[in-house]
């Protein structure tokens, strides 16, 4: 059930070579997913395809709609594009069919290290890889004197100066919006903390330790030097930040920080002083507090098979080695034959190489991370303190867990 690093070091490494068809279908086709670049591109490769309409919902909201979308019979959406954390809960609900058959008739092109297995079977095809890592401004940073910071320590230190010298008010971005971000933060906190979710071999989940605590301690302390509407700061509006010159410092997805400074009216300076380097580390910890990512698409199970045909024969299209150029390379850490790293790639690779570690595919983690982000922005806020939040989180967690059988 995990995406092991050495897998995901490996397909970082794809080399040229498959050949893709054209594309013609023959069955409507109507995906579902994110709206980030990378996303857009793949959505945009599948409405290439001719023969039967194919549509494409992408938006930030996309986890609230893809199972509700496709538990209905027909499912309204014939694909959803997911990552490690969102396609447990649509195999939870049995709403995604194995692509086994279909692999084997449409998708000689793929490589094995794009199709992700579950239990056997392959319930995903991967096309890109991503971690959340530091960005930051090189030349705010050189101001104040200090080498781009390694650990969480380190960044509140560099803030501090910052904030002093009267640079920046607010210098650290982060997406720390409740629900799903915040809940996203804490998990890469805790990991570098060195904690673990659950009772070894259990679905009994034990947050409430040191660990969580310093990691929700941690994650405060940051909040001090963010915008105060931080609980409101999804990637989208912390990546705004950054481009308004009003951040230096941020933990921010690989897939976004591609293109950080290629939107329009982004300053002159903030281009020239934009970086990337590797995931920091947290609490004196090794394993550095983030997580690797994989991002893919499923095929719905509650359609036609001839529908399941089209979905897979137009993603597969729109994964095709031709998508790549000047600006698609940019997008993302492409999982496509003949993709070659480019700058924007190095968060990523050094968080492949550092010993960073999977999200966890466990099918009651999703539970987890609901809890946490409905829970954690009372303490964000000053309402309470950090034993009794994760006290909140492991109640909710398990009432959760029981309702779906997880737990007696």
């Amino acid at each position: 059930m995990f995406l092991k690093k050495a897998a995901l070091a490996s397909v970082l490494a794809l080399t040229a070579g498959g050949a893709f068809a054209e594309c013609e279908i023959s069955a409507r086709v109507n995906i579902v997913g994110n709206e980030f670049p990378a996303i857009q591109t793949i959505g945009a490769g599948a409405k290439e395809c001719t023969g039967a309409e194919v549509e494409a919902n992408l938006t930030a909201d996309h986890q609230k709609i893809n199972l509700a979308g496709m538990t209905g019979n027909p499912a309204e959406y014939t694909s959803a594009i997911v990552a490690n954390s969102s396609i447990v809960a649509l195999m939870n609900d049995d709403v995604i069919r194995p692509l086994d058959d279909l692999v084997a008739e449409y998708g000689q092109g793929l490589k094995k290290n794009q199709l992700i297995t579950i239990d056997g079977k392959v319930m995903a095809v991967a096309f890109m890889a991503n971690a959340q890592h530091l960005v930051y401004r090189a030349d705010v940073l050189e101001q104040v004197g200090v080498e781009p910071p390694k650990t969480y320590e380190d960044m509140l230190a560099a803030a501090k100066m910052i904030r002093e010298q009267g640079i920046m008010e607010n210098p650290i971005g982060g997406a720390f919006a409740g629900g799903w971000n915040l809940a996203q933060e804490f998990t890469n906190m805790y990991i570098g903390m060195g904690g673990e979710f659950f009772k070894p071999g259990t679905a009994e989940v034990s947050i409430n330790n040191d660990a969580g605590i310093a990691s929700l301690e941690m994650m405060k302390a940051l909040s001090e030097y963010m915008n105060p509407d931080f609980l409101t700061h999804d990637s989208n509006a912390t990546n705004a930040e950054f481009r308004a010159g009003n951040v230096a410092l941020m933990n921010m997805w690989g897939s976004r920080a591609a293109t950080m400074t290629e939107a329009e009216g982004v300053s002159d300076e903030v281009k020239a002083g934009f970086a990337i380097a590797g995931p920091m580390t947290v609490g004196g910890g090794e394993v550095p507090a983030t997580t690797l990512w994989w991002d893919g698409w499923t095929v719905a199970k509650n359609i036609s098979d001839e529908e399941a045909a089209s979905t897979f024969i137009a993603l597969t299209h729109a994964i095709r080695p031709e998508i790549l150029n000047e600006e698609t390379s940019l997008q993302a850490v492409w999982l496509i034959d003949g993709y070659e790293p480019t700058a924007a790639a190095t968060g990523v690779f050094e968080a492949a190489t550092a010993n960073a570690v999977p999200y966890p595919m466990l099918p009651f983690q999703g539970l987890l991370h609901t809890a946490l982000g409905a829970e954690l922005t009372d303490f964000m806020q000053g309402k309470e303190d950090a034993a009794s939040a994760l006290a909140d989180v492991e109640a909710a967690y398990v009432a959760a867990a029981k309702e779906k059988g997880f737990l007696q």
